[in-house]
């Protein structure tokens, strides 16, 4: 691995981080943020509040990614959707100032959302086109996302405990910094098609999305990343509600940004050493064991009978997200063709959000209908599941490859 691809990494990590950072900003103080913007108290306003943004990524993931794939670059892109997206932040706290109600603001929540996901799965797309190890360049995306989430979350609640709008100010001031941040990176998808330019070969838009769909065992890192997502979709929302609930712990929006940090720190500092784990054992063992302990433990916390309990095994859930979460990006990117990451990985951040989206859809409702625990054991069963459903199929990825599942992948990644 050359110096060049490790600062590369370092920039590209400080773009993950920052987008992260902006947009877990704004969770803690969700509750008090979706008055401000004229939406009544309660959790249903919050789950639309979230909904809007995740439904945005979900349509347009895939059509960065592809458009990156075809025009040859992501650094512009990435750019592009890191300033939009602070933008719809300022538009978003300018909505009372107006005098705009609560579904411009789910408005202006949709336009941001189908910005910022260009930043954000582009800058992981453009780490995947890295050399030096699948699992090595998907751990520092994991370390990112999870630091990301963790300072979010933490200065977020203090933010918020102070205004309800400065995590919005803020996080358009840093999600500006990442587009910035972002113009400093080497295009490395830009050498490829150079190179297939040269040797006569076009990749349109439209066969970088066929050779993404016809990729071998695709579905499995899609399902996995689907769940992954929605246990932390669900977490974002029923979480900052649980842990506030007078009936539970009664914490204050800072405390329960802190509490959700216990879980983003393990998850951030462990993805980079899990990460490079995989690249040698193999990723049957992070992807399929981690799901199963992480659902347990995130059933653990529903149930925990008081808050110092419930802390630990927040801890738990982060160390598990962090031993499955980078094993699986890698395997992603162990069996897409280099000339469709783009699409692939915006499918994947589809399906990423379509699990946030499933996370608090279901979340809400659960917790509503039934009350946290049933809520928790509804979320935590179904990662469950998953795992045990998709065992086989992880194993029939690399036909050959042992109980460690994926460990001829993982090799020849650690030399392209």
């Amino acid at each position: 691995m050359s110096d060049d691809d490790r600062g590369e990494r370092r920039l590209l990590g400080a773009v993950v981080l920052a987008v992260l950072i902006s947009q877990v900003l704004l969770y803690p103080g969700v509750p008090d943020l979706v008055v401000a913007l004229g939406a009544p108290a309660g959790i249903d306003a919050g789950m639309w509040f979230l909904v809007a943004e995740f439904g945005a990524f979900v349509s347009f993931a895939v059509v960065w990614g592809a458009a990156s794939d075809a025009l040859g670059r992501r650094v512009p892109l990435i750019a592009a959707g890191a300033l939009g997206g602070a933008a719809s932040y300022v538009a978003l706290a300018a909505v009372p100032e107006l005098g705009l109600g609560f579904r411009a603001a789910l408005a202006v929540r949709v336009v941001g959302g189908a910005l910022t996901i260009g930043a954000f799965s582009l800058a992981i797309t453009a780490l995947m086109d890295l050399d030096g190890g699948n699992g090595r360049n998907m751990g520092a995306a994991g370390v990112a996302i999870g630091l990301g989430a963790a300072v979010g979350s933490v200065v977020g609640g203090a933010l918020a405990d102070a205004n309800a709008f400065y995590p919005v100010y803020v996080g358009a001031a840093v999600l500006a910094g990442s587009g910035l941040l972002a113009t400093a990176v080497d295009d490395r998808a830009a050498g490829r098609t150079n190179a297939r330019e040269g040797a006569g070969e076009a990749v349109g838009f439209r066969d970088v999305l066929d050779r993404a769909r016809t990729t071998r065992g695709l579905l499995v890192p899609l399902a996995f990343g689907f769940v992954d997502r929605l246990t932390a979709g669900f977490f974002a929302l029923v979480g900052v509600y649980y842990f506030q609930d007078p009936a539970t712990f009664g914490l204050s929006a800072a405390g329960a940004g802190a509490t959700l940090a216990l879980f983003f720190v393990p998850f951030a500092l462990l993805q980079a050493p899990f990460g490079s784990l995989s690249d040698r054992i193999g990723r049957f063992l992070p992807v399929v064991v981690g799901s199963i302990a992480y659902g347990v433990a995130t059933i653990g916390v529903g149930v925990a009978p008081a808050y110092p309990v419930a802390a630990g095994l927040m801890v738990l859930v982060g160390v598990c997200g962090a031993l499955m979460a980078p094993a699986t990006m890698a395997l992603l990117t162990d069996l897409i063709d280099p000339e469709a990451r783009g699409a692939a990985m915006g499918l994947f951040n589809v399906f990423g959000s379509l699990g946030f989206l499933t996370g608090f859809l279901v979340g809400g409702g659960a917790t509503d209908a039934f009350g946290y625990a049933p809520a928790f054991l509804a979320v935590g069963g179904l990662e469950l599941a998953i795992a045990l459903a998709l065992f086989p199929a992880v194993r029939a990825v690399a036909p050959g490859s042992g109980f460690l599942g994926l460990r001829g992948a993982a090799e020849r990644s650690t030399t392209e």
